[in-house]
């Protein structure tokens, strides 16, 4: 696999509205450790849309482990133009960040947003684009991810392409272990 396409849930979807929240911590160390492992075994490009949520917190995480994997490259496809000017600062300083540190970025889309189907190309886009996807989705739990997972299966009935999904009890069972590690040291 050489390109990673990294989605999941929006941040009001784990109910995450700051930068200060505990759960935020958690979520990233355990992308870190993803993103660490997919690297390490050959995936040069972290492709997202940059969607508040698991795809921008990826996007921090790989600007992060550039530092260790400086040979891997982050692409940033935004759905549409415009994408994020109504955010808030904190969010759209986020974005910028993310942006400003991406190998690429462009837009799928380069109208401003008008109808829901500039958002499914994007995602179409990526996928067409990738060799799997790391999904942070529970079905379960379903939220937007949901929309992703079924472009997914409905286009690649020809084609071999990975889908790796997050679980809130993996990533349950992350947490507990790390906190018993930090506990122990």
């Amino acid at each position: 696999m050489k390109n990673l396409y990294v989605s999941g849930y929006r941040s009001y979807e784990l109910n995450i509205f700051n930068e200060k929240d505990p759960k935020l911590p958690y979520i990233r160390k355990y992308l870190k450790k993803r993103l660490s492992e997919y690297i390490e075994s050959g995936v040069e490009w972290i492709l997202i849309s940059a969607q508040l949520g698991t795809e921008l917190w990826a996007g921090e995480v790989l600007l992060e482990l550039r530092e260790i994997y400086d040979t891997v490259k982050l692409g940033v496809l935004l759905p549409y133009a415009g994408y994020g000017e109504n955010w808030n600062e904190g969010n759209r300083e986020i974005l910028d960040r993310v942006i400003n540190g991406a190998d690429y970025s462009n837009y799928t889309s380069s109208q401003p947003y008008s109808n829901p189907g500039q958002l499914k190309g994007n995602q179409k886009f990526l996928i067409d684009h990738s060799d799997g996807c790391l999904l942070f989705y529970d079905t379960e739990y379903e939220g937007k991810p949901k929309f992703l997972l079924e472009e997914i299966n409905s286009s690649l009935a020809d084609r071999d392409y990975e889908v790796e999904m997050i679980t809130f009890d993996e990533m349950q069972t992350f947490v507990t272990e790390y906190e018993e590690n930090q506990f122990e040291s």
